[in-house]
């Protein structure tokens, strides 16, 4: 994979120190879009909050002191030689996403599409949209969460492997494939979290096992993200701790150690 970083961060900066109003929106269309109307200069944009709040101006400063961009670029240059044999041309991008105060951003629905959505797959042969000058990999920073060198990375790292396990593996479908694709990434991207222990990795095995081979989204979410999840859209109560599904799956991935990005 070649494999590009820009830098969006400060572009994010200077929006949020706009006056939260229409010109504002109107300038994140304008910086989004390009000149001609009809292409998106910088799709990573799509998914910010253009109307955040202050909380969403510090993060900012936050990532910004702490120089995310060039932790991000190293990142991006230790996955790049792990996917160098896996074929595709992207650029990545760091974006802020507002699951704190953000009205129409459930952080797990969110993720869901993130990690298993459309624009998850890729593969060699993909036509780009007219309105598309590139493939872009957006890397998410969660303005629920603190700013931290972690966090970049895994941002990063997370969605380059995971792109490249999806082309050598397919899409997941299923419960079971999600649980095999996130552990391996999780894994490759060096995560610690999240974290369960022994006795509920034990109870969260067994409620899942039925439901593996299941394939409509809120069953899956149900059993991935865990009870906080259920109770944000309304799914029912499974008796899961947050994130129990991924938390099994990152448990798993790390016990086998046979498990290699690069094949």
């Amino acid at each position: 994979m070649n494999l590009d970083y820009l830098p969006l961060l400060q572009i994010q900066r200077e929006l949020q120190g706009l006056p939260r109003n229409m010109d504002r929106f109107r300038q994140y269309l304008r910086t989004m879009i390009g000149p001609d109307g009809n292409t998106l200069e910088l799709p990573p944009l799509g998914i910010m909050n253009p109307m955040g709040k202050e909380h969403v101006t510090a993060l900012l400063d936050a990532y910004l002191a702490l120089d995310a961009d060039g932790i991000a670029t190293r990142a991006l240059a230790e996955a790049s030689a792990q996917v160098a044999d896996t074929p595709g041309d992207f650029k990545v991008a760091l974006v802020v996403v507002d699951d704190l105060k953000g009205g129409w951003t459930n952080r797990y629905d969110y993720e869901f599409t993130l990690r298993f959505g459309p624009g998850a797959s890729w593969s060699e042969g993909n036509q780009r949209p007219k309105w598309l000058k590139d493939f872009w990999l957006t890397a998410v920073l969660w303005s629920s969460e603190p700013a931290s060198e972690g966090a970049v990375r895994e941002a990063v790292l997370t969605v380059v492997y995971r792109t490249a396990y999806i082309q050598r593996n397919g899409p997941a479908h299923t419960l079971r494939d999600m649980l095999a694709q996130e552990g391996h990434v999780m894994r490759a991207a060096g995560c610690t979290a999240p974290v369960l222990d022994d006795d509920d990795i034990t109870y969260t095995r067994e409620v899942l096992v039925p439901f593996l081979d299941a394939d409509d989204k809120r069953t899956c979410m149900e059993y991935l993200f865990g009870g906080a999840a259920g109770r944000t859209l309304g799914f029912t109560p499974r008796g899961l701790s947050p994130w129990a599904g991924l938390a099994l799956a990152l448990h798993d991935a790390r016990a086998n150690q046979a498990l290699e990005i690069s094949r």
